[in-house]
């Protein structure tokens, strides 16, 4: 089984506009809501590829209620626990001939509602796999990641974690299965920029050495690069194709890699199927259906 953790989830709420205009009254074209959040779209795309998993985290509010009844009515399985106060927060996406993005902050969440997800967290055991994605809101603590993987340190259970800068750091004393950066988070965690194969190599052994299982790391249009837990380094480029959402890409990719790892307990074909699952998200409104998913896949090849 899979858990998705997403500490701080959101619906975005998405306009279409023709020319955005500052100074006067803007109309849309169209409107869409979407129920959005790092660990969410992981356990879309797990669900899509027939993958049981559970989708865990924070909602409040109607806003909350709202994005529970749509991963619902998608067939997401989900139990999140309801904060006594505020509200899942709206993001407002607007797309013109610029793209404008406003992100709320989000509720507030307690030390006891904190309690309440760990204790939920002891249900897991070994075996299982939990994501944790995304970064942490200002209304939680910044060590929530580090007394999660604490907490279930020693049980089996694989972690795979989506992080960047300090949070991802932290965390590789416990271990994890997996992690995502992508090549310019790759440099930030050392202060460098990575530009070819070799430096990406290297740096994701650094990571390795600090105790990171499988590094995973995407580089847009240049595709994709792992370096397996036993050492070994798999390849692979990208299809070519109209980029119509980058949203939700690097999501889609970790779902793809954690499918295709436990369908086969192969590294070549998690990541051939971590990154067709990217690649078709890129190429979609929202995130990518099977149908898409399964015709990138036979299109990729890992070197």
């Amino acid at each position: 089984m899979v858990y998705t953790i997403t500490l701080n989830p959101a619906l975005d709420y998405v306009m279409k506009v023709g020319t955005l205009r500052y100074d006067d009254i803007n109309r849309s074209q169209s409107e869409n809501l979407y129920y959005g959040g790092k660990g969410i779209n992981v356990s879309v795309i797990l669900t899509r590829l027939g993958i049981g998993n559970k989708a865990l985290g924070f909602t409040a509010g109607f806003s909350g209620q709202k994005l529970e009844a749509m991963l619902r009515a998608d067939g997401i399985d989900c139990d999140f626990i309801r904060l006594g106060r505020g509200f899942t927060r709206i993001n407002v996406k607007i797309k013109a001939d610029t793209e404008l993005d406003i992100n709320a902050q989000g509720p507030d969440i307690s030390e006891e509602e904190i309690s309440g997800l760990l204790q939920k967290l002891d249900g897991i055991g070994e075996g299982d796999y939990l994501v944790l994605a995304g970064s942490i809101p200002k209304t939680l603590p910044s060590d929530v990641y580090e007394r999660i993987l604490e907490r279930l340190s020693g049980r089996g259970i694989r972690f795979v974690v989506d992080a960047t800068g300090d949070l991802l750091m932290k965390v590789l004393k416990y271990r994890p299965f997996l992690i995502k950066p992508n090549h310019h988070e790759l440099g930030d965690l050392f202060g460098v920029k990575t530009t070819t194969e070799e430096e990406i190599e290297h740096y994701a052994r650094l990571l390795q050495q600090k105790g990171a299982g499988n590094v995973l790391v995407s580089r847009s249009k240049d595709g994709a690069l792992l370096l397996d837990e036993t050492g070994r380094v798999h390849k692979i480029g990208v299809v070519k194709g109209k980029l119509v959402n980058s949203v939700g890409s690097g999501d889609s990719m970790v779902a793809g890699f954690v499918a295709g790892y436990i369908g086969s307990r192969d590294y070549s074909h998690a990541l051939r199927l971590g990154s067709a699952c990217g690649n078709a998200t890129a190429f979609s409104e929202a995130l990518a259906e099977r149908k898409l998913i399964d015709e990138l896949f036979d299109r990729l090849m890992v070197e």
